[in-house]
């Protein structure tokens, strides 16, 4: 009886554990890494809240002004960035995208929110291999599959889809 506790006991303590393992991960994409002190000011922060409610609502004017704002007083706050990344993307500014998602990645390389988003954005101006090398990261980053990858996986299978003759030259 003993035994068949503990050969049962096994799996499932190692399934906590992976089910645990991606919030250890550093960065993510709404969400944060989890101790970082910038993340945890952020999150608290007035504007950055009102930035992902108008995120929500789809107004990217106002979260390019509300995160731009928390920005100002977090410098540090990747997810931020990568908030401020996402509008710009949306509105089709695809320069301040990039600069947006590249400092949410100097800010935290392990970001998985801005390495979704900035493989999406990659797919916008039709890099595909700059998409797949987001996506790469993301494998590494990601202990078992994470919400991310998958996304930005799925995106990709699109973009080959509808972009066939692209997809064979590379």
């Amino acid at each position: 009886m003993r035994i068949t506790f503990r050969l049962l006991a096994l799996p499932l303590a190692i399934g906590l554990g992976c089910a645990a393992a991606p919030a250890w991960s550093a960065g993510g994409g709404g969400g944060g890494g989890g101790g970082d002190p910038a993340e945890a000011a952020a999150s608290t922060d007035p504007d950055y809240q009102a930035g992902l409610a108008a995120a929500k609502a789809k107004d990217w004017r106002q979260v390019v002004a509300r995160m731009g704002a928390a920005t100002q007083r977090n410098p540090k706050s990747a997810d931020a960035w990568n908030e401020l990344g996402h509008a710009y993307r949306q509105l089709g500014d695809m320069d301040n995208s990039f600069k947006n998602y590249a400092r949410a990645l100097e800010i935290d390389p392990r970001h998985k929110g801005a390495h979704e988003y900035l493989g999406e954005a990659y797919l916008q101006v039709g890099k595909l291999d700059m998409a797949e090398k987001e996506l790469q990261a993301l494998d590494k980053i990601c202990f078992i599959s994470c919400e991310e990858y998958r996304d930005l996986k799925e995106q990709i299978v699109r973009y080959k889809r509808e972009h066939p003759k692209t997809a064979s030259l590379i």
